[in-house]
């Protein structure tokens, strides 16, 4: 067993068996983070038995999956909290020991604990090649533009910042309201971090995007308007959710025109971001109003596509569409395939930690909903799939909030606010 001491918190090393386990924690160490992809080998033990493994010798288990060409800032950020919340030395491993080690130079790099010039020689210090973490980081900075994401952990959600680093203007998409729904309390913690971050880069908020009403979480966009003065856009079909949910809410009064926006964008239309180019995409399917914005050289699918390992969001909510969706996802994937994908959730599949970032390319090859299928096929299993899923939980409660741009409902004559909640309008029962 080679075990390799970078400092006094972390050291990496090879594949472990998991007999080797009840010895790691008696070295000392606290946690174990796995850093390769569930079936990279036959022979690789896996993730389900290196985490019984892990809790039967009392090591805290962290699972950050990861190959060399596929390494996001997400993956980086993910190793980073694996490290800061562990409560002493951390073992690192993956087939040898070097992809954990670039996952920590890359997040001490960006930052600003170590320079890019200096990492040739750490890898000579450890016999470890280090040119995977200085390629990566040139392409890092070269980025145009800079996609900063914001996992919401009670709604799976992603949120993102994407900015120009030549002239510091940036768009906020799909932010979230907090809401409790058990307590019926609703926050702005999640749109305050996005605040703070935008604070600390100094950057200048020109758009606050929604790439469509969401189901599963309040938007927080009509807050962040407030907040920034900045001018908040969705898609023109946005007025065909309305109708909609007119009808299921029972609302004669309400304006089914996307008013409550300031701009509707339609398929094709163009803006920028400071400098950088973005165009519409109409990416309808899961949910009549759902578009794409491909801002440089990235695209902003929310659920059209998940991460590779997750496939396809559902089709089934009113106006959703499985033919449309499949349709909708073959536009996104005729883009080029270094063009970047961002997605809206992620679900952890086998408990790894989040991930959001993959590419054109990847998801061809390796979405478990796409790589391989036809249209029938595809339309087969989302069918099947759809089925089998109950509605979300919020669903009658965000729609009634994001119809109207993430504006809450106003105030009654007591000074409170309440959302009306329809009986009997969506099908989808757990019984």
């Amino acid at each position: 067993m080679t075990i390799t001491k970078i400092n006094d918190k972390l050291s990496v090393m090879p594949q472990p068996e998991t007999t080797d386990f009840h010895f790691l924690a008696k070295q000392g160490f606290a946690t174990l983070i796995n850093a390769r992809p569930e079936g990279e080998e036959q022979s690789q033990p896996g993730t389900a038995a290196e985490e019984e493994a892990a809790q039967r010798a009392d090591l805290i288990y962290a699972f950050v999956p990861v190959t060399v060409a596929t390494i996001t800032e997400a993956d980086v950020r993910a190793f980073q909290r694996a490290m800061d919340e562990s409560t002493g030395p951390v073992i690192a491993h993956c087939k040898s020991g070097t992809r954990a080690l670039l996952l920590y130079v890359m997040g001490e790099v960006l930052d600003g604990r170590m320079r890019r010039e200096d990492l040739n020689a750490f890898g000579l210090q450890h016999a470890i090649d280090m040119s995977a973490a200085t390629n990566w980081l040139s392409t890092h900075y070269a980025r145009r533009p800079v996609v900063k994401g914001f996992f919401d952990e009670r709604t799976w959600s992603i949120q993102y910042v994407v900015s120009d680093p030549e002239t510091g203007k940036c768009a906020i998409i799909d932010p979230v309201r907090d809401f409790d729904e058990k307590a019926g309390s609703t926050a702005t913690k999640n749109a305050d971090i996005i605040l703070g971050y935008i604070r600390e880069n100094k950057l200048t908020v020109e758009w606050i995007l929604d790439t469509h009403p969401h189901a599963d979480h309040f938007s927080a966009a009509q807050y962040l308007k407030e907040k920034t003065g900045a001018s908040t856009a969705i898609g023109e079909k946005v007025v065909d959710v309305q109708i909609l949910w007119k009808g299921i809410y029972n609302w004669p009064d309400f304006e089914t025109n996307g008013s409550q926006w300031d701009k509707l964008f339609a398929h094709g239309d163009s803006f920028k971001i400071g400098s950088i180019d973005a165009k519409v995409m109409f990416s309808p399917g899961h949910t009549l109003a759902s578009i794409t914005y491909l801002i440089g050289d990235a695209a902003f699918v929310h659920d059209s596509l998940f991460m590779p390992d997750s496939g396809t969001a559902r089709a089934d909510f009113p106006g959703g569409d499985a033919r449309m969706l499949w349709r909708s996802i073959q536009d996104i994937l005729s883009l080029p395939d270094e063009t970047r994908t961002f997605t809206g959730h992620d679900y952890q599949p086998a408990g790894r930690a989040p991930r959001w970032e993959s590419n054109v390319g990847e998801q061809k090859q390796n979405n478990i909903h796409i790589a391989g299928m036809s249209e029938e096929k595809f339309l087969k299993l989302r069918h099947a799939r759809d089925k089998t899923l109950p509605m979300p939980k919020l669903i009658l409660h965000a729609l009634q909030v994001n119809v109207r741009g993430g504006r809450l409902p106003e105030p009654e004559a007591n000074g409170k606010r309440y959302l009306k909640f329809p009986l009997d309008a969506l099908g989808g029962a757990t019984w």
